[in-house]
């Protein structure tokens, strides 16, 4: 089975967020999918099968499967535009979240995901004792999003992660205002087996509505201030975001399956 190594919302490797996308060339059950995205140890592994004249996608991260995850579509839609199918500029994946649609314009891949609702929440201190800081604003939609006064304090965040397990939502996400760019965010999933995503595409889907009503604008330059780090444009069009970034092949390889490792 054919894997490559894509690295996410970056035009250079060793930045950005790191993605395999797995080419499986006979059905794989959810045990061997989660055990090849544990091996991996990546935020994420996509399993890309077609079917039906399209293409199906799905996300592992390395302990359970996710219902949405940007860099790993952007990862997917790279591999598809620039080398199974490199004369075509758009694809469509079916996933949990329906269809998603990737168009390449100008070196950028464009990414239609929709928008999470959001709910101001109280904020509490099992917040600020968890992230090490207490938060300004507090919102919940799949995920938690947490808004700090200052850049500096995003990136010098030391969060508990057993703490922030104990939170609501399934990922915590900290953002405040940036100085070169509309803000900086970080991206922490300790319940899925994520300490840190590098660049998160589905907290943007937070992030990006959040800043909208904050800022009063529908485009955006946002910065994930990871370790690795990585650029993300984001466009809101009604109730959908189009999440922006480019992409850096690292590697392609072969997997090695034992013949009991699939579907019957």
């Amino acid at each position: 089975m054919q894997q490559f190594i894509v690295d996410a919302f970056t035009d250079q490797v060793f930045k950005g967020n790191p993605a395999a996308v797995c080419l499986p060339d006979r059905p794989l059950t959810d045990e061997t999918m989660l055990n090849i995205a544990a091996e991996n140890k990546l935020s994420e592994t996509a399993f890309l099968t077609e079917e039906a004249g399209g293409y199906r996608l799905r996300w592992f991260t390395p302990e359970a499967e996710i219902d949405l995850c940007g860099h790993a579509t952007l990862a997917t839609a790279f591999v598809v535009l620039t080398i199974l199918t490199p004369d075509k500029d758009e694809v469509a994946f079916q996933t949990q979240s329906g269809t998603l649609t990737v168009r390449r314009e100008d070196g950028f891949f464009w990414m239609d995901f929709p928008a999470y609702d959001l709910t101001e929440v109280p904020v509490t201190d099992q917040m600020a004792e968890a992230l090490g800081v207490r938060p300004t604003k507090a919102y919940l939609g799949r995920d938690l999003l947490c808004r700090l006064d200052r850049e500096e304090e995003v990136r010098d965040l030391i969060p508990d992660q057993d703490k922030l397990a104990d939170l609501d939502g399934l990922l915590v996400h900290v953002t405040a205002r940036g100085e070169d760019y509309d803000m900086v965010s970080r991206s922490f999933g300790p319940k899925i087996g994520i300490a840190e995503d590098p660049v998160c595409g589905s907290g943007h889907c937070h992030i990006f509505p959040y800043w909208a009503g904050a800022l009063d604008q529908t485009a955006f330059k946002g910065y994930q201030a990871s370790a690795r780090g990585g650029e993300i444009d984001g466009r809101l069009v009604g109730d959908r975001v189009q999440l922006g970034g480019q992409a850096a092949l690292f590697s392609r390889s072969d997997i090695f399956l034992p013949d009991d490792e699939r579907d019957e």
